[in-house]
């Protein structure tokens, strides 16, 4: 079987290349006997010296989310850089002015099901947050101690306030029996410690409790294994009495199975939700036949995959309009509709992602980031956002931006992958006449997240040096439809790897890049992708990989409860376990490898890595292995990120034959004698 896959992958590789002149094509460029303007030198690509930096980067965050209001205050997490990457909450006050409301030494964050979101809930003047070191779940009131409410090995987030009960609904986590993992809603005291009250019991997962405006119905949302939150999921909907327990509970019955995802109330107690009915996630509303009626149709997504707890892309601005978020194809949009007429008009049309959309006391509150450097919290105001808060960042000369260029190209089973082209950007610099500069193909965490827009100063970190970047949509990203989403079903390590491989060779076609330096790298999920494209195709002449899967029969036996199940969608039988991982095709990799890899990573055992460093490196293929004492599928320290950037650019340096600006480290690469460049 292995030798028959590797057969197909050769072929469909044939294919992929056919018309395909990876040699670098000679289009016009600044010789270096020509006048150049003032300042303006001529380098080889990818040795230009760039005002971005790893420090750049790193050191100053723009993280911000999970937005929460409360009568007079908005609350918001940010990442604290300076104190390796921990967590904290702030607080935006009437006047505008941004105080601290829990420390970043406190450093907030939960770990239900594994990735966590929805890390703290705001009521009033206090907060009740998940502490990350322990997961239990704290109370913080002004001018006390923070107190915990919960008992060690449970784990708590995606809490709301139920005041007429004098407490907090959550989604719970409990990790105190011995191999066993449940997940439960439970009612938590305000005031005192205890188990909590089990509020609706007997799913695999719960999500998005919710309460109706007079608190008399809840909501939320279960999935059961083997589905994922973006597959199959079923929304509630039960009574409150009088002491807080959850009566008459009954499943929202529809036409159509999808993925149903955020419930709300309209303020009138109308629920709300979205659904990807129609391919599409839009959104719909029980109507008085309890039947769900969809309130706006449109080819675009009203909601990302929910790897995290707490993601809101709609709120009610009056009972009868909605300002919500969508992505469309890599386009994202701001949105108001008119619930009754059905009526839409565009709001802030400039941004590039918007999130945690959010009611504030007056109005509609959001996370917005924009192609340039620009990121903040914004509030709509008619047909336009006002900026309310936005992280201190290093100013960025406009000149050194590269900005994004929309991609799509044909791919296997005729069908159509995406992507963003970042050509390189440097005015101090020109590259040697007839010279194409290498290429750095990014994939995302995966498989079902997805490249947008936004602007981010470590793609800037490349182009400004001489390189070019291309972010891929490959297929299973979301954005694009559910069809698109499920259509990497059975076929992880095929149809992600057969898309980078061919996106690669339509940039080399167009004369973007040079055919001979293409790199690859991804982390997790894009790791995995990255190292099964050296393993499995000779387009690409470098391989990162941070924290990536090489083995998946491997990640598949230390997999959480929340992916548990989710590879056998992915990848199918047993046996295409071993076909489609780089461990088990090492004759396949012949090309350079940097892997990168946190010692305590919770999720891909560095012992997964190593064992791939130590068989690269007998083979005789140049390797090198760089590990950093951080659980990388939770933080990774500034420090360790820069030092991983800079071995990065080094062995592409090394790999490329070029000479990195400025005084980068050295990375060691093991056999770099056997260096066979193209």
């Amino acid at each position: 079987m292995r030798f028959i896959f590797a057969s197909i992958l050769t072929a469909t590789l044939l294919l992929t290349i056919t018309g395909c002149d990876v040699s670098p094509k000679k289009q016009p460029k600044v010789a270096d006997s020509e006048a150049l303007p003032d300042g303006v030198q001529v380098a080889d690509y990818g040795s230009w010296k760039s005002p971005v930096d790893a420090e750049h980067v790193y050191d100053l965050s723009d993280s911000i989310g999970e937005l929460q209001v409360t009568t007079g205050s908005i609350y918001f997490t940010i990442r604290d850089e300076s104190n390796e990457g921990r967590r904290g909450v702030q607080r935006i006050e009437e006047n505008g002015t941004v105080t601290e409301a829990i420390p970043s030494n406190f450093d907030i964050g939960s770990r239900v099901h594994e990735y966590g979101g929805a890390p703290f809930v705001a009521i009033g003047n206090s907060l009740f947050a998940t502490k990350y070191s322990d997961q239990l779940l704290y109370r913080i009131a002004p001018n006390q101690t923070p107190f915990a409410l919960t008992p060690p090995g449970t784990r708590h987030a995606d809490c709301i306030s139920n005041p007429r009960a004098s407490r907090l609904i959550c989604v719970r986590e409990d990790h105190r029996e011995a191999g066993k993992v449940t997940n439960q809603l439970v009612g938590i005291n305000l005031s005192y410690a205890d188990e909590g009250e089990v509020l609706a019991t007997g799913a695999d997962f719960y999500s998005t409790p919710v309460l109706s405006p007079d608190q008399t119905q809840l909501a939320w949302v279960t999935w059961q294994h083997p589905n994922m939150p973006w597959d199959n999921t079923q929304l509630w909907l039960g009574n409150i009495d009088n002491k807080g327990a959850v009566i008459n509970v009954k499943q929202v019955a529809t036409e159509q199975s999808g993925s149903i995802i955020q419930p709300l109330f309209s303020p009138s107690g109308q629920l709300y939700f979205i659904a990807d009915y129609s391919n599409w996630w839009n959104i719909y509303r029980l109507n008085e036949l309890g039947q769900a009626e969809i309130v706006l149709a449109q080819e675009g997504e009203f909601a990302v995959a929910n790897w995290h707890l707490g993601n809101h892309n709609y709120a009610f601005e009056s009972d009868q309009t909605i300002v919500a978020s969508y992505n469309h194809e890599g386009q994202a949009g701001l949105v108001r509709i008119d619930t009754e007429s059905g009526v839409t008009e565009p709001i802030a049309v400039d941004f590039a992602d918007i999130a945690y959309v959010t009611k504030s006391d007056d109005g509609v509150i959001f996370v917005g980031s924009k192609e340039t450097p620009e990121k903040g919290i914004y509030k709509v105001q008619g047909r336009a956002a006002e900026l309310m808060y936005a992280p201190k960042l290093a100013v960025m000369d406009p000149n050194f931006i590269s900005r994004a260029e929309s991609v799509s190209f044909k791919t296997g089973d005729r069908d159509t992958a995406y992507g963003y082209f970042y050509k390189p950007e440097n005015p101090n610099f020109q590259a040697p006449a007839g010279q194409e500069p290498p290429l750095v193909m990014f994939l995302h965490r995966g498989p079902t997240a997805q490249a947008s827009r936004v602007f981010r100063r470590d793609i800037q970190y490349w182009t400004s040096r001489g390189f070019a970047v291309f972010d891929l949509n490959y297929r299973g990203s979301t954005g694009f439809g559910r069809d698109y989403r499920n259509s990497l079903y059975g076929q992880w390590g095929r149809s992600d790897v057969e898309d980078a491989v061919r996106a690669a060779g339509f940039l080399v076609n167009r004369g973007d890049v040079d055919g001979r330096k293409l790199a690859i790298r991804g982390s997790r999920a894009g790791g995995f992708t990255a190292l099964s494209a050296v393993a499995y195709y000779s387009t690409f002449g470098a391989a990162v990989s941070y924290s990536g899967i090489s083995d998946a029969q491997s990640f598949r036996r230390h997999s959480n409860k929340f992916e548990s199940n989710y590879l056998e969608r992915l990848i199918g039988t047993i046996d295409n376990y071993k076909l489609r991982s780089a461990m088990n095709n090492l004759s396949g990799i012949n090309e350079p490898l940097l892997l990168i890899q946190g010692v305590n990573d919770s999720l891909i055992p560095a012992e997964q890595t190593l064992q791939l460093y130590n068989a690269v490196k007998r083979k005789g293929t140049p390797v090198a292995y760089l590990e950093f004492n951080d659980d990388a599928a939770n933080r990774v320290s500034p420090e360790s990120k820069k030092r991983a950037l800079e071995s990065e650019l080094s062995f592409y340096g090394q790999v490329f034959g070029f000479e990195p600006a400025g005084k980068t480290p050295t990375l060691i690469i093991e056999n770099i004698a056997n260096l066979k460049r193209r």
